[in-house]
């Protein structure tokens, strides 16, 4: 009490009155003074600790709910409100389950480790995601709430992204057990899930992409457990579960680069088996015949370029260069379907005929090529090309037809350090090969540097003939024909001549064959049309004379589907009678197609005019075939009368053929009658017509309707 006394005085500054302060100093003087202290250090951490625990508790994400041993709440945390929406106000008090909004066996819990997963509901009736973590306490429990909905939301995402992927996703644990499989990588694998989860890979085959098998312990996951470095990119082929093969392009990435190794993996990889066999099929493509399987220009440019510059070279290199023979008359007479059958035989026997090392290649069309390395020399070359050639004719059936065919071959022979490139070999062998189709066909030639100058000089040609044809330097010379046996000039044919201002006279025996080739034969054809039947009613009208002319048609104007118009309007154009006017067209020609060319001329001789088979003898018609074609005249092909007086065998050949034309009411006319011996057998033969340079040369219009007393002038007079 003094003490406090004394205290108070201190710290008042209150006076006393002096007796009483001296009593007062007596007293202090003279009592004894006791303190008692006390440590309130752990009290005070204690304390310090409780306050934190209560700040963590308030601030902590997770919900925080604790409980009476009846499960009534004694305590919820901000959190709490935050995650199930109800106030503390609200929740101190009542039973945790329902503030839940699901069934809770607190006890239950405890006893399966503490740790149960639940959909809660919250106050406003949506549902949660909640892990509950339960600890027993002194009087109660404790439970700690985390909400996991948007990370079960984040998973199912993920998981169903994985899951849809096309590629193929596997997980790895740092001991290599695979934790996770994704569908596609099941698929790709075509292994069933139990026994991909849970399983130490490796669980398949694996090779490289020359087909070595790799070593266990080389496979990219386990490389990228072992080291952590990723695997990008690896092209691999693996032994599916059921015994085929795919290929695959893989991945490898540690799941958690910064760890220590032994990393857990994932591991991506696609299916690129299909994308690998369209690749292939296009390289294929790229590099054969779609149709013979053989290797195409492409191939054969670069075999032929490698074989040139092989710089061991000490043999030949010889280039075949192999076209079939009247392959058209098949492709036009029995269709695409049947030609390609024919030229996938023709395939087949070029590589069964040849050596092993050659290539044998197909450049288009019926053109095929043979490149042999090593060929000792031209006799060599020979022998291989007759042996080719002999494959090839034999006989070949195709839905019950037996059908022939032959090659005609062109040959070039390239020794070491020969200067040519792969090109120019095919062009020469080309080259060579044309020459021995127009020298008879069925037949294999050498190239030389004659033949090329020819070549070129056929191209020079074909460009000074598309000039000629816009110049105008092609014009038109007359022929006359005779009747037999007096010898009048009855009809004259009308003849294309050419005068190239800087070669002179080129025969048609040389342009006529390039223009039918090219696309020139048509515009020349209507010219050369139009052109004569002017000329022609004029000369009528001009000698008053009722004389016929005779033009050719060559295969393709008889193709044309304009052929008719053109015809209808040259004769109304001129003016000139139809029956004046006759059309010739070779008997090759007509036997393309024997149905189709008689109703073409069917309905040209609709128009008035008269149509004549040309060369007959040279192609392959029989009197059943001539007998349905709409044709009043024939004419002998001048090969058939050069023998007449020379040979029997020439005579009876002739009468056969005026004996068959005049059984079909045709009249019969000889071409090429060059004698006076030739004339007469014709007349003895029965032959009606008759022309050639012994009854007069091909001329200007003015030169043949030169007219005396007699009429036109004939040797004779």
């Amino acid at each position: 009490m003094l003490v406090r006394l004394v205290e108070l005085t201190r710290r008042t500054g209150l006076g006393l009155d002096p007796p009483l302060a001296e009593t007062y100093r007596r007293l202090v003087q003279l009592a004894a003074l006791q303190a008692v202290l006390c440590d309130i250090t752990a009290q005070q951490a204690t304390e310090a600790a409780l306050r934190y625990q209560a700040a963590v508790v308030s601030h902590v994400s997770d919900a925080v709910i604790a409980t009476d041993q009846e499960c009534v709440v004694t305590s919820w945390n901000p959190a709490a409100e935050t995650v199930y929406g109800h106030p503390a106000a609200d929740a101190l008090g009542r039973p945790v389950a329902e503030l839940l909004g699901a069934p809770l066996d607190i006890t239950e819990v405890v006893r399966g480790g503490g740790v149960s997963r639940a959909m809660h509901r919250r106050a406003d009736g949506s549902r949660a995601a909640v892990r509950v973590s339960v600890a027993e306490m002194d009087g109660g429990y404790v439970l700690v709430c985390t909400d996991e909905t948007a990370q079960r939301r984040a998973e199912r995402y993920f998981a169903t992204v994985i899951a849809s992927l096309e590629e193929g996703v596997l997980v790895t644990r740092p001991d290599g057990v695979i934790e996770s499989a994704n569908p596609a990588a099941l698929r790709i694998l075509r292994l069933p899930a139990d026994e991909v989860v849970g399983a130490a890979p490796p669980l398949t085959d694996l090779f490289d992409e020359y087909g070595r098998r790799i070593a266990h312990h080389d496979y990219p996951l386990a490389a990228t457990r072992r080291t952590g470095i990723p695997q990008n990119g690896r092209r691999l082929r693996v032994r599916r579960a059921d015994g085929s093969d795919a290929w695959l392009s893989l991945n490898c990435r540690p799941l958690f680069p910064d760890a220590d190794p032994p990393h857990a993996v994932v591991m991506s990889f696609s299916d690129t088996t299909e994308r690998r066999s369209i690749a292939e099929r296009l390289r294929y493509k790229a590099t054969h015949d779609a149709l013979t399987g053989l290797a195409n220009r492409s191939v054969v440019a670069s075999s032929v370029t490698e074989a040139l510059r092989s710089p061991d070279r000490t043999l030949p290199v010889a280039l075949l260069f192999i076209d079939l023979d009247k392959f058209k008359v098949i492709n036009d007479s029995l269709g695409h379907a049947i030609g390609d059958e024919v030229l996938q035989v023709v395939g087949r026997r070029l590589r069964g005929g040849v050596r092993a090392g050659d290539l044998v290649g197909r450049l288009g069309g019926d053109e095929f090529v043979v490149v042999s390395r090593g060929m000792t020399d031209a006799r060599a070359a020979r022998a291989l090309a007759t042996h080719l050639r002999s494959s090839l004719v034999e006989p070949i059936t195709l839905d019950g037809r037996e059908l022939h065919i032959d090659a005609s071959i062109g040959i070039v022979l390239a020794p070491p350090g020969d200067p040519r490139s792969a090109d120019d070999l095919i062009r020469d062998a080309d080259v060579a090969m044309y020459h021995a189709k127009t020298t008879g066909r069925g037949r294999y030639e050498f190239f030389d540097v004659a033949l090329r100058e020819r070549m070129q000089r056929r191209l020079r040609l074909e460009q000074d003939l598309r000039e000629a044809v816009r110049r105008n330097e092609l014009w038109v010379a007359y022929q006359p024909v005779v009747a037999l046996p007096g010898g009048r000039t009855v009809s004259v044919e009308a003849l294309l001549r050419w005068n190239q201002p800087n070669l002179g006279v080129v025969s048609p025996v040389e342009f006529i064959p390039l223009a039918e080739e090219s696309d020139l034969i048509s515009s020349i054809g209507i010219q050369t049309l139009l052109t004569v039947t002017r000329e022609m009613a004029r000369q009528r009208k001009l000698h008053g004379v009722d004389m016929d002319v005779a033009v050719n048609l060559s295969a393709r104007q008889l193709d044309d589907p304009d052929l008719l118009l053109t015809v209808e309007h040259a004769l109304r154009g001129a003016g000139l009678p139809a029956p004046a006017l006759c059309l010739e067209v070779t008997e090759s020609a007509l036997m393309r197609d024997p149905l189709l060319a008689a109703k073409k001329l069917d309905s040209l001789r609709g128009l008035g005019v008269r149509i004549a088979i040309d060369d007959f003898g040279t192609g392959y018609a029989s009197l059943s075939q001539l007998l349905r074609l709409p044709v009043d005249i024939l004419k002998i092909d001048q090969s058939f009368v050069t023998g007449l007086g020379e040979s029997g065998q020439a005579s009876g050949i002739v009468s056969g053929i005026v004996a068959m034309a005049h059984a079909v009411d045709l009249t019969v006319i000889a071409e090429g009658v060059e004698t006076k011996r030739q004339r007469d057998v014709l007349s003895e033969l029965g032959c009606d017509q008759a022309q050639g340079h012994y009854f007069g040369r091909p001329g200007s219009s003015v030169d043949i309707f030169r007219r005396d007393d007699d009429g036109f002038e004939t040797p004779d007079g």
